[in-house]
């Protein structure tokens, strides 16, 4: 008995060992170095850069541009996932439960899925580039085009500082609403039908059924998509960099940690302020990561 423990340890132990080292040396291992980095002057040229302490970090507080970034990342973690999510679930739930009986989807809701999913499969870059044409400021632009035609001013959407981030913000929501229309299709598809028709026989109404039913059992698959959202807001880049002026700006109206990473690092040569800033955004997404799972924590309805 005591020897088939032992082997069955064995084989679990020998089963595990190699993910676990793989883990070690691609992950933990970088992240150790990141920490590392960060306490030094390294500019990617020296063997053994000079240790600094924590003078990147007391420089990073005082640096106006980074708190932009910060200031552009949170407002990103708020609006992101809110408006990704308010859309997704109201076309998700026309989709599955808005057709004329009002528990079945409506018609042609397999085709509408995989028109909203489409912006899903196109690259990041390739979305950057496409919206730098739709947001063109002259008469080829797909959106400036018709009013000037109608003889209306064109709109900066990528050359004014007030309105660059909102651009930025509606390509992004743009770009992820599909997928959590697609996800939540599923969970929807996975509520029986026949509480959805207890609930009208009971005299509920659309509005009803959404709040009473449809949100409870989707809970759990919204707290997911809001982790999800909330670290693509803090972790956001290729948007950023590819689609506006200066890569980030203009005047650093949409810059964010990610693009002053990528700067600080391969354009001024300060790895290791830019492995400060990296691990500023590490310590941002787990501390997010870890509040959203305790305040959305609440019992699993059973169905």
């Amino acid at each position: 008995m005591l020897f088939n423990r032992y082997r069955r340890g064995l084989f679990i132990t020998s089963f595990l060992a190699a993910p676990v080292i793989l883990y070690l040396v691609y992950v933990i291992s970088p992240y150790a170095q990141a920490f590392y980095i960060a306490m030094t002057d390294w500019r990617g040229v020296t063997a053994t850069p000079a240790f600094v302490g924590l003078d990147n970090f007391v420089r990073l507080f005082s640096d106006d541009i980074f708190w932009k970034a910060v200031t552009h990342n949170a407002a990103l973690l708020v609006l992101l996932p809110l408006l990704t999510i308010v859309i997704a679930l109201f076309f998700a739930f026309l989709l599955n439960v808005g057709g004329a009986q009002g528990v079945t989807g409506i018609r042609g809701s397999k085709f509408y899925r995989v028109v909203f999913f489409f912006p899903q499969v196109l690259a990041v870059a390739v979305v950057a580039v496409l919206f730098q044409q739709v947001f063109r400021p002259d008469g080829s632009g797909m959106l400036n085009g018709p009013l000037m035609a109608l003889g209306i001013s064109p709109i900066g959407f990528l050359s004014d500082p007030d309105v660059a981030f909102w651009s930025v913000l509606g390509v992004m929501v743009w770009q992820a609403v599909g997928f959590y229309v697609v996800l939540f299709s599923a969970g929807l598809a996975s509520i029986p039908r026949d509480m959805f028709e207890a609930a009208q026989i009971d005299g509920a109404g659309r509005l009803s059924l959404f709040f009473r039913i449809t949100l409870p059992l989707l809970w759990d698959t919204l707290q997911v998509a809001w982790v999800y959202l909330g670290i693509l807001a803090l972790d956001v880049f290729a948007i950023v960099w590819v689609m506006t002026d200066q890569h980030g700006g203009p005047d650093w109206s949409t810059t964010v940690m990610a693009a002053e990473i990528y700067r600080n690092a391969f354009q001024y040569f300060r790895f290791g302020y830019a492995s400060a800033l990296g691990v500023m955004m590490f310590f941002f997404i787990v501390g997010f990561a870890v509040l959203s799972l305790r305040l959305s924590r609440r019992e699993r309805i059973e169905y």
